[in-house]
């Protein structure tokens, strides 16, 4: 399976009709780099910060899985959907141990607190003990590329009252947060989001999707 566009937007649009006329190539090249990265083993589907809720429908809809669930700590999941959909704290995951075989972060990590981080990382590992989290986010190099994310956030979140407080990670960040966490960084992948005059100002490498990979037992 390959995520094409056209079948992106044919699920977008069904939940969020803008993308009936404007393409959704930033989400398909998102979901191609979680298709390069996932395992057959990936059968139950926990998706953190999902948001509106479409990434984890699309997830649903175009992956060969069993089941896929969202959880956020506001709700703002759009009715039309078919997956399931909880409301949480921020810090415990509202599930009985071993019950996904893999946790997605799609755009969420730079969103939360700072302290909470590798807590919440650490949680996954309960409810996931295979240990794999499939995290999509950005990478930053220095105050430009700070400024430059912080814009594409509002970009993209502010049309769907999406979190605009963020603290975004260097490559050194990431590896400290993995190794806080229990886990390491394993193979990653990368994608042509933007062209042209947008590439230049927002360059395809502050994008990045990483599997990580347990080094430690889950706790208990």
């Amino acid at each position: 399976m390959t995520v094409a566009v056209d079948d992106v937007a044919r699920v977008l649009s069904h939940h969020l009709p803008i993308y009936a006329r404007r393409r959704p190539v930033y989400q398909a090249v998102m979901l191609e780099a979680l298709e390069r990265l996932w395992k057959p083993s990936y059968r139950r589907v926990l998706d953190v910060g999902g948001g509106t809720g479409v990434i984890a429908q699309a997830v649903a809809e175009l992956f060969d899985v069993g089941e896929v669930v969202s959880v956020d700590v506001q709700d703002r999941y759009l009715s039309s959907l078919t997956i399931g959909h909880q409301v949480y704290d921020g810090r415990r995951l509202p599930f009985d141990d071993a019950s996904f075989d893999v946790v997605l972060f799609n755009n969420v990590i730079h969103h939360v607190d700072l302290e909470a981080r590798a807590p919440l990382l650490t949680e996954c590992r309960r409810v996931a003990p295979s240990g794999d989290l499939l995290i999509k986010d950005h990478l930053a190099v220095g105050a430009i590329d700070h400024a430059r994310l912080t814009a594409l956030d509002a970009i993209g979140n502010i049309p769907f009252g999406g979190m605009i407080k963020a603290r975004y990670l260097t490559d050194a960040d990431w590896r400290r947060l993995a190794a806080a966490s229990g886990y390491r960084i394993g193979e990653a992948a990368s994608g042509t989001y933007r062209s042209g005059a947008m590439a230049a100002l927002f360059p395809n490498r502050l994008e990045t999707t990483m599997r990580w990979e347990a080094i430690t037992p889950p706790a208990g």
